[in-house]
């Protein structure tokens, strides 16, 4: 009767097996990935996190790019200047479309600015559009809305 506890204790610790993570947390992290490496200028990385497809859409000062390749052109345009994102991860939201498609919304703020150039702050709300592949999530949109730059205190 011992070795059938012993046996059935040892059975029921290895099918817990180590935790896995929910798909939000696991698009959380794909996003983190995408900030780390768009602030490094990385383009590799960035690449792997972008969906393969022509079908790829990237709204950027009011014009659609269509497809990684065009994405990544502009990406590395853009690096050649002042482009950082500051993501207010507090605000950071998952909502879960399927089990393989997922909607992200975090207010941002960007730095872009030509080479040589100071950059400003320009707030934004990222909207993005992200798939389950068998790599891992990848981003299928990208959707930044600026915001109206406050106005000025009145003068008193």
């Amino acid at each position: 009767m011992k070795i059938f506890i012993a046996t059935l204790f040892a059975t029921l610790i290895l099918s817990v097996g180590p935790a896995v993570a929910a798909p939000e947390d696991e698009v959380r992290a794909a996003f983190d990935r995408f900030v780390v490496a768009q602030n490094a200028h990385d383009v590799a990385a960035v690449r792997d996190l972008l969906l393969d497809s022509p079908g790829f859409l990237w709204v950027t000062r009011g014009a659609p790019i269509w497809g990684r390749d065009a994405a990544m052109k502009r990406f590395e345009t853009l690096y050649q200047g002042t482009w950082k994102l500051s993501p207010d991860s507090s605000s950071l939201k998952v909502v879960m479309l399927s089990d393989t498609a997922a909607q992200l919304f975090v207010p941002i703020m960007f730095n872009i600015g030509p080479p040589g150039q100071s950059a400003p702050d320009t707030p934004f709300l990222m909207n993005q559009t992200l798939v389950k592949s068998a790599a891992g999530w990848r981003i299928a949109s990208i959707l930044p809305i600026p915001l109206p730059t406050p106005a000025p205190a009145p003068a008193k």
